[in-house]
């Protein structure tokens, strides 16, 4: 009897212990595409942020299908601070995207594929108030200047903030 009463508190110990790790986003959301990311198109997040003393690790969720086309995927992402003359951030993003092979990374079961992406890593907000992120894609295709006016197989972009523990 004791033994089974020790397995049992050793068990739900570990559970408590995933429990407790998994990392809760404070914001979460994702911008609809129609399957293709226009070069024109902007997508836009805003949110409020609060604590100013706490880091943050800030991720972009990408999902994408089998009609994108590029190994790699390059994204430019302004971060704007609030204020009346606000800091603007702005970083040129390359991630990989697909194997060597060709098939795309990522999870999922599906032709769908969800790739979280890195943006900041530990990143502490400078200023208490409402943050703008602007990201467009400026993927090219291999020798050509002019980026690529309509990147296929792009489903939806999210942004996604956790703090860390």
């Amino acid at each position: 009897m004791h033994l089974k009463k020790t397995n049992f508190i050793g068990l739900m110990l570990i559970v408590l212990l995933f429990i407790s790790c998994d990392k809760k986003p404070i914001f979460s959301e994702y911008k609809e595409l129609d399957g293709t990311w226009k070069k024109s198109d902007t997508l836009r997040f805003t949110f409020e942020q609060n604590d100013t003393i706490n880091p943050y690790h800030l991720f972009l969720n990408v999902r994408n299908n089998n009609d994108f086309p590029f190994n790699n995927m390059y994204l430019i992402v302004s971060l704007q601070e609030p204020g009346i003359k606000p800091t603007i951030k702005v970083d040129t993003l390359e991630y990989q995207m697909a194997n060597p092979d060709g098939t795309l990374m990522g999870n999922g079961f599906s032709d769908v594929k969800e790739s979280k992406l890195w943006y900041l890593e530990n990143y502490k907000f400078n200023r208490v108030g409402k943050y703008n992120i602007e990201i467009v894609q400026a993927v090219r295709e291999t020798g050509k200047v002019e980026g690529v006016e309509d990147l296929k197989g792009v489903t939806e972009l999210g942004l996604q903030i956790e703090k860390i523990k």
